[in-house]
């Protein structure tokens, strides 16, 4: 049985086949969206659809034998209902006279939609923290980012500082040495100026004392005879 003959079965029940066709889509839409939002859907008497998180594994292509990797995903279960699993093995028997086969709801669970409404409210209120939690982990990624992108901006400006101190230095260096160089060539000129100039010094020193001890032995001769004549 496909859909259009689904439609076609419930058609004289609900009051026509466009009616029937509004209340398949309507019914198959309410299980989809609540099982794809995480809720489970059990129709009493009959089952229910869930939501389940199938894990990564090694699988085998049919064709070629292959192994092949499966990505973790998620994929919708039906598991059928005690009164659904009676009737199918025949423990139980279909209803006559056009009876429901599936349990009826009791009295009063389908008086005001509570149920339906609260599903909604609680994959409206699931939807809404998602997107909360998403934005405040977008904006503290792009505060994170800002922040390491003005610490690589300081970086850099400090590399290129160094680098700039550094060629300073280098080009301070040569200068030192050659002024260095300059005044140890200075200090070694005039150490040999010195040491040209310290012997004509002493050679000139005997020649200067030389007349002054002559003056001074006629000086004491002529004493000597001044006194040797008053006697």
């Amino acid at each position: 049985m496909n859909k259009a003959q689904l439609v076609e079965a419930i058609a004289d029940k609900v009051g026509g086949r466009q009616q029937a066709a509004d209340a398949v889509d309507a019914v198959l839409d309410a299980i989809v969206r609540a099982v794809v939002a995480g809720d489970r859907v059990s129709v009493t008497g009959f089952g229910s659809f869930e939501k389940v998180e199938r894990p990564a594994r090694y699988a085998r292509n049919p064709q070629t034998g292959e192994r092949v990797r499966v990505k973790k995903t998620s994929v919708p279960r039906f598991r059928a209902g005690q009164g659904f699993k009676d009737l199918v093995s025949g423990t139980k028997k279909l209803p006559k006279g056009g009876e429901v086969s599936v349990k009826k709801a009791p009295k009063g669970s389908l008086s005001g939609g509570a149920s339906a409404s609260a599903t909604v409210k609680k994959a409206a209120a699931k939807k809404a923290t998602t997107a909360r939690k998403a934005a405040a982990k977008t904006a503290v990624a792009k505060k994170t980012t800002a922040t390491a992108k003005k610490t690589t901006a300081a970086a850099k400006k400090t590399t290129a500082t160094a680098k700039k101190t550094t060629a300073v230095a280098k080009k301070a260096a040569p200068a030192a040495k050659k002024t260095t160089a300059v005044k140890a060539t200075a200090a070694k000129k005039t150490t040999a100026a010195a040491k040209k100039t310290a012997p004509a010094a002493k050679k000139a020193a005997p020649a200067t004392k030389a007349p002054a001890t002559k003056k001074a032995t006629a000086r004491k001769t002529t004493a000597k005879k001044t006194t040797a004549r008053k006697k």
